[in-house]
């Protein structure tokens, strides 16, 4: 599984950058609060991953879901994260959509393209023999 402890840390940069964005401007963090930051990070991910487990597992799943870990969440009286929780994966859903639906457009797009371009290249060649044909 792991082999060692400190390998199921938050990496030191991301923990950094949520600090700083969650303070106002001029505020420092000693690096001891910032490594007692990302440890209680860390073990509140591991806490939630565990007990969202044991929660799939009951219902006889085998991979964790977004509403496994909601669910978790109010089970364990941190509902009050749930809203904004709830908020943000909708907007990584909606966000997820439309890059698909992007990529399938300029796709569907670039099929088109070369059609045109085919039908294109085919008249040229159609004008090129009549051309020929007509000396």
């Amino acid at each position: 599984m792991v082999e060692r402890i400190e390998d199921l840390n938050l990496p030191n940069a991301v923990i950094a950058r949520l600090i700083k964005d969650a303070l106002p401007d001029g505020s420092n963090v000693s690096k001891e609060a910032r490594v007692a930051i990302a440890k209680a990070a860390s073990v509140f991910v591991i806490f939630i991953t565990s007990s969202s487990t044991a929660l799939a597992h009951k219902q006889n799943h085998r991979t964790i879901t977004a509403k496994d870990i909601l669910q978790t969440l109010n089970e364990l009286d941190f509902e009050s994260f749930v809203p904004s929780l709830t908020q943000d994966l909708e907007a990584y859903r909606k966000m997820v959509k439309d890059k698909k639906e992007s990529k399938a457009n300029s796709k569907k797009d670039i099929s088109t393209g070369d059609a045109t371009a085919s039908s294109s290249s085919a008249a040229a060649a159609a004008a090129a023999d009549n051309e020929d044909a007509n000396k």
